[in-house]
């Protein structure tokens, strides 16, 4: 936590902006027109010489109001039924609003699927990229329709950290009902106060998410802050801040002590590193003794059979796995293997040398390269 100071964000040519569902839709009503429009003149004010891309919530509100349901669906086909019904409605009012300022504007639905492979990934940068090339604002959003437990992101604050990343982006704003990270939540506590500038997600900054669920909304402030840690990996800083009040991303751009700004860290992953971090759900889990984390934390080198001493999973060479410190089972990185599961529970703890006498054939000396490895 720092004191106000001034932001340098240089030049914003890549913006990515997300919308809460609170700033979009009005509980029991759906779709908030006024609010949509207010949101599409503040977008247009910034664009002119700037990708922009929106990554906009509300689908399923808005479809609970046209379908009459009071209360957020529990059960995964209900929740799709009001994400299909609510996204045209949504999309329609976007189309609307947005064709004011001459923006023509173009739907894209992904899934934790068409992210975390990485032919699919690669495609929707394609045809992200293909849509600014044509002058389009994209507007994206989770496919609620499709997604189940097993391919969702989860919620639109990651979702838009994953978009910042996959553009490069120069900054990613979050906009919602409130002005920033606060020490303690401000309706309760009047000596809360406002952070300016968060150099670091750390554990003491994460205690501070306080989450309030409302019925209709998924995100949080920690899932905000789960956003931020990703948008630093990928050396994006973010922008949590107010979409309520007028004129707010102007001011911010300016450079306006606006919001809580988060700083993104110096050693910007690569893009496949990134991909590897934060895009795939690990399909198994490598333990690892002390030594091994020691050379892979600490001294940059690759994953070695000798220092796996447990796996879990059934997961194929090329996947992407979780690797975990011995003591304490934490997850301190993330590797593609060279190997599958059967293969590396036949030769865990033993000499590179050896692997062929296990095996039959040795076609790779390492777990995982570290070439391949990220680090937590």
């Amino acid at each position: 936590m720092t004191a106000p100071r001034a932001r340098k964000l240089g030049r914003v040519r890549t913006l990515v902006v997300k919308v809460g569902t609170g700033l979009v839709t009005d509980p029991g009503l759906g779709a908030a027109p006024g609010r949509i429009e207010a949101l599409a003149a503040g977008i247009a004010a910034v664009r002119e010489g700037r990708r922009v891309v929106l990554v906009t919530s509300g689908a399923i509100a808005t479809g609970m109001a046209r379908l009459g349901l009071a209360e957020r669906p529990r059960g995964i086909p209900d929740k799709q039924a009001a994400a299909a019904v609510g996204q045209s409605v949504l999309m329609w009012h976007y189309e609307a609003a947005f064709r004011r300022h001459g923006i023509a504007v173009g739907q894209v639905l992904l899934t934790a699927q068409d992210i975390g492979d990485r032919a699919r990934y690669l495609n929707a940068k394609n045809t992200l990229a293909a849509l600014l090339r044509f002058g389009v604002l994209p507007i994206v959003n989770e496919n609620d329709t499709v997604a189940v437990e097993e391919i969702k992101v989860g919620d639109n604050d990651n979702l838009s950290a994953l978009v910042a990343s996959l553009l490069d982006a120069d900054l990613l704003v979050l906009l919602t009902d409130v002005d920033g990270l606060y020490t303690d939540d401000p309706a309760v506590n009047a000596r809360a106060r406002k952070l300016d500038t968060v150099d670091e997600v750390t554990d003491d900054i994460t205690r501070l998410a306080r989450d309030r669920a409302d019925g209709a909304s998924v995100g949080g402030m920690a899932t905000k802050l789960q956003a931020a840690k990703k948008a630093a990996a990928a050396g994006v800083p973010m922008i949590i801040a107010s979409g309520r009040e007028p004129g707010v991303l102007e001011r911010l751009l300016a450079g306006a002590p606006v919001g809580t700004y988060f700083a993104p860290k110096a050693d910007r992953l690569a893009a496949r590193k990134r991909w590897i971090a934060f895009a795939v759900a690990p399909q198994g889990r490598l333990t690892v003794d002390a030594g091994a984390r020691a050379a892979l934390t600490q001294h940059g080198r690759s994953l070695l059979p000798s220092g796996v001493v447990d796996v879990e999973g059934d997961f194929a060479s090329g996947e992407v796995v979780a690797v975990l410190e011995r003591a304490g089972g934490r997850e301190f990185a993330r590797g593609v293997v060279n190997f599958d599961a059967a293969e590396l529970r036949k030769i865990r703890g033993v000499k590179t040398r050896d692997i062929e006498a296990r095996l039959g054939y040795r076609s790779f000396d390492e777990v995982i390269h570290r070439d391949n490895l990220v680090i937590l």
